[in-house]
């Protein structure tokens, strides 16, 4: 199985008690109030040092707004509480930017927490593999090219950041094995005509020369606010999905190739759900400057900001008017055909909403 992972499906039906919790909440807030995501990306640095010409969230500006240690020492183990289970580090600017991110992922494993990171691999401050690989579940590289001039095209920034990644990566396999450390070492690239005769050589470079656990091939899924519209017209037909094939043959015992034509044959698909699920439940999503908001994919939309953690605890915020509203907003105004096409919870909406309206004929016949 190349996807052991499951990273082009979604991993909800392993928490069937939360499922149920949301199941039975069916829209009273007195009861919905307590549904704690599974799931949060928290973006722990706004500022970035590459522009790549796909970026989503061109529009936030990269600020540099940082989230404070103190403040997520004590907001961490509540999340943890309430029953948070992971953290994704990542967000609208490049976390490792971070002068105390090795803190703060300490924090969050000392809080039971599992904690990844998404990062283009190019900065690592000091001490980075020794203090926080080993508290890691997971760690992933956004390498978009499979030659330093292309990466530094896409990535719009030097092209010796392109040989840095690689031996970043290449120090954290050699580290993790070496101390026979659990830590998940893999990359991803977006699909694009820029970088598409490049895949193979980047897959090789991937598992031959860094020997990281997977590469995941993904398509592009252009942002409802974004600057950039370089790629709004992309369509993922045979001439991108051929590759299927020849890519996911390099897959072995301890590399996959993971090439996501599940999700590429979706980008085009209009029939899905009428309603987004997964919002204001399972996953959550804190910005740089604090935010709370329930969607990536509304970033800086106040129909999706609950609340500020500078100002109150995540519980308050989560338990909050504004996410009560936020909720009605999603039931009875959203229109999901406006919203972003294979957003991060797709799979998650697609199986929730087979659990709510029943769209599996006979589902009592187990």
């Amino acid at each position: 199985m190349s996807d052991r992972f499951r990273i082009d499906s979604h991993k909800l039906m392993f928490h069937p008690q939360r499922v149920a919790q949301w199941l039975s909440a069916d829209g009273d807030w007195r009861k919905a109030r307590h549904v704690y995501p599974i799931y949060m990306e928290i973006s722990p640095m706004g500022a970035c040092n590459h522009r790549c010409t796909f970026c989503a969230i061109d529009y936030t500006g990269y600020n540099p707004n940082s989230l404070d240690v103190e403040l997520l020492s004590s907001q961490i183990p509540e999340m943890a509480r309430l029953g948070v289970k992971s953290i994704m580090y990542a967000g609208e600017g490049e976390p490792l930017l971070h002068k105390k991110i090795n803190d703060i992922i300490r924090i969050t494993h000392a809080s039971s927490i599992d904690v990844a990171l998404t990062t283009n691999a190019t900065v690592y401050p000091r001490g980075f593999v020794e203090e926080s690989l080993p508290r890691l579940s997971w760690l992933k590289a956004s390498i978009n090219a499979g030659t330093p001039e292309n990466y530094g095209r896409i990535h719009r920034a030097p092209e010796r950041d392109f040989y840095k990644a690689i031996d970043h990566l290449r120090a954290s396999v050699l580290y993790r094995d070496q101390n026979r450390l659990s830590c998940t070492l893999g990359a991803q690239a977006l699909l694009l005509p820029d970088n598409v005769d490049e895949m193979d050589h980047l897959a090789r470079l991937c598992r031959d020369e860094i020997g990281l656990d997977y590469l995941v091939v993904k398509p592009y899924s252009q942002h409802l606010f974004s600057h950039t519209t370089r790629y709004q017209e992309l369509e993922y037909t045979t001439s991108l999905l051929h590759l299927n094939e020849k890519l996911s043959a390099l897959s072995t015992d301890r590399f996959s190739l993971i090439f996501r034509a599940h999700t590429m044959r979706k980008y085009q698909d209009q029939n899905r759900y009428t309603r987004c699920h997964a919002t204001p439940f399972f996953w959550a999503y804190i910005m740089a400057d604090g935010t709370v908001s329930g969607c990536s994919a509304y970033l800086l939309d106040q129909r999706f900001e609950y609340g500020n953690l500078n100002q109150e605890s995540f519980q308050a915020i989560w338990e909050g008017e504004k996410r009560q509203q936020s909720m009605a907003y999603v039931a009875e105004q959203l229109d999901i055909q406006e919203c972003r096409r294979n957003c991060r919870m797709d799979e998650v909406n697609r199986y929730l909403y087979q659990l709510k309206h029943q769209t599996v004929p006979h589902v009592n016949f187990i």
